[in-house]
């Protein structure tokens, strides 16, 4: 039986260079390809094709496009009572992009019952680069002026593809999630990408959607190919969120 390959990218390839998402491994889920750089544009178009990276430090670039995909609409996002309870007891406050680079380091931060990190250096240089050309973004959750908790990810168009979260307090990460959630769906997002079902994002409203569906709603919602810059200046109340 012949062994299932994937396939080599060189730096000097162009961007589009990926195969055929269908060509993704089945074991592990979604394997496609390595090698390659985390250039602005090669980052832009595998995102746009489903296709994210993820390895760990000393290894080459990996990248993956697993079936199913976990992917949250913005508006179904589900708030529990107990996150309610929390929030309005007003102690949380919200920023959008006030600490990008604080945001992806502490979640690359090692965390309890995990050998290592897939944020290496070479990732945190290019997001943080990706931050300052305005597509990728952060939502910051501060108790007493320090940070407690927060989201990045990438926005293309109307889509947003989430990397990683962090809490430092009970529901921190939560809050970051749901003010990222009002956010999108108040300017037309229609999907945010939550890249690897886990029950944890399925308690918050996130689905697995086959990879064939998530490739043709990702099509739509990434043109025309834009970057967002529509974030709110000022800290927000974490209250208001649940408010009415």
């Amino acid at each position: 039986m012949t062994t299932p390959q994937i396939k080599w990218i060189s730096r000097d390839d162009p961007p589009e260079a990926f195969p055929d998402v269908r060509l993704a491994l089945a074991v592990p889920n979604g394997l496609l390809a390595a090698g390659g750089d985390l250039g602005t544009e090669r980052l832009l178009t595998a995102y746009e094709r489903t296709i994210f990276p993820w390895y760990d430090e000393g290894q080459p670039i990996l990248w993956w496009s697993p079936d199913p995909r976990c992917v949250l609409v913005p508006d179904e996002f589900h708030v529990s009572r107990s996150l309610r309870r929390r929030l309005r007891r007003g102690r949380f406050v919200v920023t959008c992009n006030r600490a990008f680079e604080s945001v992806i380091r502490a979640c690359g931060a090692p965390r309890r019952g995990q050998a290592g990190t897939w944020i290496t250096p070479e990732m945190i240089e290019a997001f943080c680069r990706l931050h300052r050309e305005h597509w990728a973004h952060s939502v910051e959750v501060w108790e007493d002026d320090r940070l407690v908790g927060g989201i990045y990810g990438l926005a293309i168009g109307r889509a947003f593809f989430g990397e990683s979260m962090f809490s430092r307090v009970t529901d921190a990460s939560k809050t970051a999630m749901l003010a990222l959630c009002r956010h999108l769906s108040a300017h037309a997002f229609t999907v945010l990408d939550c890249q690897l079902v886990s029950p944890h994002l399925l308690s918050l409203g996130a689905r697995p959607m086959p990879r064939a569906e998530f490739k043709a709603l990702v099509e739509r919602a990434c043109r025309p190919r834009t970057p967002f810059r529509d974030w709110p200046a000022e800290p927000r109340p974490a209250a208001e969120l649940v408010a009415g």
